[in-house]
This record gives structure tokens, sequence and C-alpha cells, in this order.
């Protein structure tokens, strides 16, 4: 796995909280698991539109390593690993939500390009469950 050289220098809360979510898939992986509870990988890969198997698997390592994210992997053939929200991740839902709120009064809706998790967010008056 990739180590930089030189240790990010995160400076305030605000900081780290983008380092987690500022990432284009971060969000959408987190309300993928938000709505669905728990997921085998190709399910997740299913729901999320356009993106590669190496970005996915390198994401949710990462949001793995940040204790958002829980893989549970089952000793059976063929082997079978599931994907969902910890507490730390469930926490941050009504974050993103805030955060669909405000950005649905200022972006200009793409009905046809919006995620099914979108759809349903606090944003439109639907709650992601």
């Amino acid at each position: 796995m990739y180590k930089p050289k030189i240790e990010k220098d995160i400076r305030c809360p605000l900081e780290y909280g983008l380092d987690i979510f500022g990432g284009k898939w971060n969000s959408r992986i987190v309300c993928v698991l938000a709505e669905k509870h728990t997921l085998r990988y190709s399910e997740l890969r299913k729901d999320m539109a356009n993106i590669t198997d190496a970005v996915l698997a390198s994401t949710l390592k990462a949001l793995i390593s940040n204790g958002i994210v829980n893989r549970k992997s089952f000793d059976e053939i063929p082997p079978r690993v599931e994907y969902s929200l910890t507490e730390k991740g469930i926490s941050v839902i009504p974050i993103l939500q805030s955060i669909c709120h405000w950005a649905g009064a200022y972006h200009k809706e793409d009905s046809v390009n919006t995620m099914r998790q979108c759809q349903k967010c606090d944003y439109n008056g639907g709650t992601i469950e």
C-alpha cells in the first residue's frame, strides 16, 4: 500500500473531516451503505456508477482504516465479504444529509444523473434509513 513520504499536516478537525469525506467516492459509498446497510463488494460496485474496481477497493480500504466502514469476512467457499457502516460511519449520516440539504438549495438538480440514494436524501424531503 502507498505510504506518503511526508505525513499530512492536519491542523484542525475540519481538515480531518474533509480529508476523510472530501474525495469523490467516499461520501457516495457512505450514502449507499446507509441506505442498504450491508452489501457484498459486487453489490456495492453495482450501486456505484462509473467507479473502477481499483478505485472502489482503495476507497473502501481508506474508509475501513479511518473507522467509517466495517469489513466482515466469512470463512466460506467461495469466500464472502460484506461491508457496512461502523458506529462512527453512521454518526456522519446527519452531517452528510445537512450538506446535501444545503447543496440542494444552491445546486441545479439533474434528476437524470442523480444517485438513487440522493433522491431519498433529506434535502428533498426524504431520509436515508
